[in-house]
């Protein structure tokens, strides 16, 4: 293991050698394999080629893998049919009447959304679609209408079957599951804060809220719970196959997906085009996410071979950093990495280095699982490569500052809930420890 000045010089020229690659626009798979090639060839005897082999077959043959383009795909389907505007005309009578209207179908619609979809960009991108004429056409606040589908499409990052989460399992060995499971009770959390800051700042600003003419009736009600179904079946038979033990991620992905194309096929929303699209969305989706993690494999091999996380470890355990303070420095790091890379990527950059810290330092992985996961939320709404703020400046036409700035409260939801967690572990621990 290399000490002192050369390990300082070693994790230096790593750190110099990503930033160089990343900042040429090079894609982010190719430069994870330059900075793992640049490492071995220089301060290892290992033959770069023989690694990066092993490294691209074992990253790839993983069984929990295939989960991820099928929830991908289900995601897509979704999106081009008619199921998602069903979600609009079901929950509209719901919220009517609470303080903030329509409003809250930016916020419930998203939950639901990403309950089916496990995306973040997905889930912003199909409840804009339908919420914002809508908004719009009815006289809602610009700003909050933008802000609540910048913090509440995050979601997609953390309410199961969340991509990212699955990521995360597959570089850490932890459960996928068990991470399903650990996200349930904090993303009920975090969709009951949105909810409450809606109402709030509802209340503070009346004359910004439209008053609805007509507050819907039990009629209309049970008329939306009605087109609600369709979703609500997809998920039950999507998370009630993992959690009752019926099935694994893989399979309910599978399973889910064919329920997405008998659902779309009754709703007669499903067509020839529309499912060659959703094919070929998931296809390049998937494509790039599964060579980021190959590229990711490759740096972490390098990185074994030169003995940083070790080192890295070692040095934690030396320093006796307390685990509040790590933390602290954690998700300074993850927010600053989020400023310039998306969730994914964040994720596969840093496990093979953070890992060992955390444990090292006695955290459970599945509870920094979730962790991390929110701290990735809050990537996706900070310029400049927020993810979130270019799908809605798409949908909304206005600049990627206007956006974050209207995005700002919810992300001041997303620190708190992540000291939330932090300060109460079990949150996040006590469902996957006790089914």
């Amino acid at each position: 293991m290399l000490e002192g000045m050369n390990a300082l010089l070693l994790l230096l020229t790593t750190v110099v050698v990503m930033l160089v690659l990343l900042g040429s626009s090079l894609w982010v798979a190719l430069a994870l394999v330059g900075t793992g090639f640049v490492m071995l060839t220089v301060f290892t005897p290992v033959d770069p080629g023989l690694a990066i082999s092993f490294a691209f077959w074992g990253s790839s043959n993983s069984w929990e893998l295939a989960a991820l383009p099928m929830f991908i795909w289900m995601g897509e389907i979704l999106f081009r049919t008619r199921l998602s505007s069903d979600m609009f005309a079901g929950l509209s009578p719901w919220v009517s009447r609470l303080p903030g209207g329509l409003m809250h179908t930016n916020v419930l619609g998203s939950g639901v959304f990403a309950a089916i979809s496990g995306s973040s960009a997905a889930t912003a991108a199909t409840i804009g679609k339908m919420t914002v004429p809508e908004l719009r056409k009815r006289g809602y606040d610009e700003k909050m209408m933008v802000g609540t589908l910048a913090g509440s499409g995050t979601l997609g990052l953390l309410v199961p079957p969340s991509i990212i989460l699955i990521v995360y399992g597959a570089g850490s060995e932890q459960s996928i599951a068990r991470l399903f499971i650990a996200g349930i009770i904090p993303a009920l959390v975090l969709i009951g804060l949105f909810i409450g800051y809606v109402m709030i700042w509802s209340m503070l600003n009346r004359d910004k809220v439209p008053q609805e003419s007509e507050p819907a009736g039990w009629r209309e009600k049970w008329q939306g719970l009605k087109k609600l179904t369709p979703a609500v079946a997809l998920i039950a038979g999507i998370i009630g196959s993992i959690y009752s033990g019926l099935a694994s991620p893989t399979e309910a992905a599978a399973v889910g997906v064919a329920l997405a194309l008998l659902l779309a096929r009754m709703t007669g929303s499903l067509t020839r085009d529309s499912f060659t699209a959703s094919l070929m969305g998931a296809m390049r989706t998937s494509c790039m996410i599964i060579f980021i993690l190959a590229g990711a494999a490759f740096l972490t091999v390098a990185m074994g071979f030169t003995g940083i996380p070790e080192l890295l470890a070692n040095w934690v355990g030396e320093q006796q950093f307390s685990p509040l303070w790590l933390l602290v420095a954690l998700t300074v790091l993850f927010i600053l990495l989020g400023c310039f890379l998306d969730g994914i990527s964040v994720v596969v950059l840093t496990t093979s280095i953070v890992l060992p810290l955390v444990d090292a330092a006695g955290f459970d992985l599945i509870w920094f699982g979730i962790y991390l996961v929110l701290v990735v939320e809050m990537s996706q709404i900070t310029p400049p490569v927020g993810f979130n703020l270019f799908v809605l400046q798409s949908l909304t036409g206005k600049n990627i500052l206007y956006i974050a700035k209207a995005a700002l409260p919810f992300f001041v939801i997303l620190l708190l809930m992540v000291a939330l967690i932090s300060a109460m572990p079990e949150m996040v621990t006590w469902l996957p420890e006790n089914m």
